[in-house]
């Protein structure tokens, strides 16, 4: 089970979101990029940047605090980023920057023959980010809700050759209540492409229960509030996860 650090990127600097509430953040540091190098120093495999403004605005908007975090990192972990990404320009400048991993959201919904076209034009590298509430997608930086159901997109997207599922529970993110467990199960096992949970994720007992389910497909988790909080020593998760999977 992979846990990986994420990194919300809000008018350049690093912060958290409740419900993805542009207006209700929370702001754990203004150098993104020393974030990064905490992470990587507590042993992080990978991390998950959002570029916040990019999401709302439909276009980057933090390519700046993105250029200094992967510099910061190097190339000792891969770097997956979402947000505002919605042409093959865009994807092949991030990736170009050493970005690892593309995550469409918004496009993908609003422009299926969009994500077709970047899964064609860079195979192995595009993610798509769906996230819901009720098992709705919402777009927009959440900020929509559309009437599509969740199951019936990630089964479309995964034809399409997706590299994995980022699926978020809006309800939760933020929110510290725990994994949609349910929803990301029912997910997951609809799909052959890895899911990855995000939202919700509040102390060790969530990773507990991830890991549980981590054979229908659960390939990793996205951790937010509860470590910027200090509920959640990321060092102890993760190892808790290599010891319940076997990895010591």
């Amino acid at each position: 089970m992979l846990l990986i650090p994420a990194i919300d990127l809000k008018d350049g600097r690093c912060v958290r979101l409740r419900q993805g509430d542009m207006n209700d953040e929370t702001v754990f540091s203004e150098d993104p990029a020393a974030v990064a190098r905490h992470w990587v120093e507590q042993g992080a495999r990978r991390l998950h940047l959002v570029d916040l403004n990019g999401a709302v605005a439909g276009k980057p908007r933090n390519q700046a605090a993105v250029k200094a975090i992967v510099n910061a990192v190097g190339d000792r972990i891969p770097v997956q980023l979402g947000g505002g990404i919605r042409d093959l320009d865009t994807i092949e400048r991030y990736l170009d920057g050493g970005i690892s991993y593309v995550i469409i959201g918004t496009a993908a919904v609003k422009n299926p023959g969009f994500l077709q076209d970047a899964c064609t034009a860079f195979p192995g590298q595009i993610m798509v980010g769906l996230d819901a509430r009720d098992g709705k997608v919402a777009t927009d930086g959440w900020s929509k809700l559309t009437g599509h159901d969740v199951l019936d997109l990630a089964r479309k997207f995964e034809g399409y050759g997706v590299e994995a599922v980022v699926y978020t529970d809006i309800g939760r993110d933020g929110m510290l209540s725990g994994v949609n467990i349910e929803a990301t199960v029912r997910l997951a096992r609809e799909l052959r492409v890895p899911v990855y949970a995000s939202g919700g994720v509040a102390g060790l007992d969530d990773v507990d229960r991830l890991c549980a389910i981590e054979s229908e497909g659960i390939e990793g988790a996205i951790l937010g509030r509860a470590l910027y909080e200090g509920r959640l020593e990321f060092r102890a998760a993760q190892a808790r996860a290599d010891e319940l999977n076997g990895e010591r």
